[in-house]
């Protein structure tokens, strides 16, 4: 494993030619930035990551009541697939109530829990947009283009992660899986547009980069952003969904919410126009969201077979 040397970029001066071009690079080399001076309040974090650990401190009867279904994706879940292997974590994920089937559920006797989740999600949802349309600049397409994406309802949502600790951790120096211990997550790419990661101060996150992994190293009051297989296609390639996974610890537990921006499910998606008159050529037919997202959403409970990748949709 290398240390980090992952890019980060100021928020505070987003708008400046510099700063942008700065961000474009970090999202062709890297796919990974830390983002600095985000304006989320630190208080409202602080609060976050307490509500966290209160709730995942729960009996497992009580969290199992509020488990999600193949039905309700909201609610608690400890039996996750990542490559068809079980990752090492707990989680709570929540989303906006969405037909029949989408529905949050929160425990009862944490009423601060939601209150944290939702306050998170309002923040990430802002923040999402504005970076959307920054990196939708940079690549040459016009203004609320991308932001078109995630109308009249995006699908984003929040997810609490919960890494206990782990007697026999593993950790692949190359990207397969691992053969008799566990890791928190394996690696993977996220397939929204790009996912927004508030982590505690425990290490763990890592990411694939010129044949060997690098350590995300917690940063104080930062938000880690990286881009998901949507920003890829968009861009032609120009930037790469880049692999990543956490790290099971036998010795200490790891916190991290991250919020997975996702479009509309009616949204297709392709290589921008801007970006093909550069490249000559699309790199992927179109890809409608609501689609590739049941498909992949399929492989989280059982073990499926090949994971849909965007690479099926390659021309």
């Amino acid at each position: 494993m290398s240390e980090s040397v992952i890019p980060v970029i100021d928020y505070a001066s987003l708008n400046e030619q510099s700063t942008r071009l700065a961000l474009d690079e970090a999202c062709r080399e890297w796919g990974f930035f830390q983002l600095v001076n985000h304006e989320m309040p630190a208080g409202e974090i602080a609060k976050l990551l307490d509500a966290i650990r209160s709730f995942f401190s729960l009996p497992q009867s009580e969290k199992a009541k509020i488990s999600r279904t193949d039905q309700n994706p909201w609610g608690f879940f400890d039996q996750e697939l990542t490559k068809n292997t079980p990752d090492w974590k707990e989680i709570f994920d929540y989303g906006p109530e969405y037909g029949d089937t989408h529905r949050p559920v929160w425990p009862e006797q944490l009423p601060e829990f939601r209150q944290a989740i939702e306050a998170f999600y309002k923040n990430c949802e802002t923040l999402a947009f504005e970076l959307t349309e920054v990196i939708g600049a940079v690549l040459g397409a016009s203004p609320g283009l991308l932001s078109s994406l995630f109308q009249p309802e995006h699908t984003s949502f929040v997810r609490a992660n919960y890494y206990p600790v782990c007697p026999n951790p593993e950790s692949p120096t190359d990207i397969s899986t691992p053969m008799q211990g566990h890791q928190g997550i394996n690696h993977h790419t996220d397939s929204g547009l790009l996912t927004i990661l508030l982590q505690d101060a425990a290490p763990g996150l890592e990411v694939y980069k010129a044949g060997s992994w690098h350590l995300v190293e917690p940063l104080e009051d930062a938000l880690v952003v990286n881009i998901g297989d949507i920003a890829q296609v968009l861009s032609n390639d120009r930037y790469h969904a880049t692999l990543h996974r956490v790290r099971a610890s036998s010795t200490s537990e790891r916190y991290s919410v991250p919020f997975f921006f996702n479009p509309a499910y009616s949204a297709s998606y392709q290589p921008l126009s801007s970006v093909v008159e550069t490249d000559q050529r699309p790199l992927y037919t179109a890809i409608n969201w609501g689609e590739f997202r049941a498909s992949r959403a399929a492989g989280d409970y059982a073990d499926i077979g090949e994971e849909i990748q965007i690479s099926d949709f390659r021309l």
